[in-house]
């Protein structure tokens, strides 16, 4: 989508180009430090410029500084899960530029905001999509995008202000990110389908290049 970028809210000139390029979320959920910095050159190697640690799993703010550290100056790197306005200032304290949220609190997207970080909170309806414009969202996470389905996401475009950044997250594939693309989805966060834990860095590269490769398809 294109159009009225200046919609959005502005961000320091020192900070990288909104929104990432490509602009794919790994989720990384249950991540833990010892495999931090190996996981984030995978998928730095395979193209991701943007990476999540949920912060409801031990260790998470350890990751973030971690990957932090290793990240270029295209990246941004942050927490997801994120649901106190401590978390926010924790999470900028360990050098993440990104907070990710399930829901649409607008104090809390303020606060973020005010820190100078980027913001995609979770939304599922057009009140809570414009609500959370309005307080200052970067990117709106179209969550749980498995329930809203292409068809909603279509219809939800429609409304919206033209170059709003919508994500889909949750149920999504190498395979279905095409169809995601046609409804409007302008970039994605994926989890399960890319990082599992205990799957080891050779699947996570498999993944991370099946998902790279969707994307550059178009």
């Amino acid at each position: 989508m294109t159009g009225r970028a200046s919609s959005l809210p502005s961000l320091p000139a020192s900070t990288p180009a909104w929104p990432p390029q490509p602009p794919l979320v790994a989720i990384l959920r249950g991540l833990l430090p010892l495999q931090a910095r190996d996981a984030g050159e995978v998928l730095l190697q395979a193209g991701f410029r943007a990476i999540e640690v949920p912060l409801n799993r031990p260790g998470a703010l350890e990751c973030i500084e971690i990957l932090a550290r290793l990240a270029p100056p295209d990246a941004v790197v942050g927490a997801g899960t994120v649901l106190e306005p401590a978390q926010v200032d924790a999470v900028s304290a360990a050098g993440g530029s990104l907070i990710v949220m399930p829901h649409a609190d607008t104090a809390l997207i303020r606060h973020a905001v005010g820190r100078g970080l980027r913001v995609a909170p979770g939304v599922f309806t057009a009140t809570e999509a414009f609500a959370a414009l309005r307080a200052g969202a970067h990117a709106l996470k179209l969550f749980p995008a498995e329930a809203l389905g292409p068809a909603g996401l279509k219809a939800l475009a429609t409304v919206l202000p033209p170059g709003t950044p919508l994500w889909p997250v949750g149920g999504v594939s190498p395979e279905n990110l095409p169809a995601w693309r046609a409804a409007g989805a302008t970039g994605f966060g994926i989890g399960g389908a890319l990082f599992r834990p205990e799957a080891g860095l050779e699947a996570l590269r498999r993944q991370a290049e099946a998902f790279m490769r969707a994307w550059q398809a178009g």
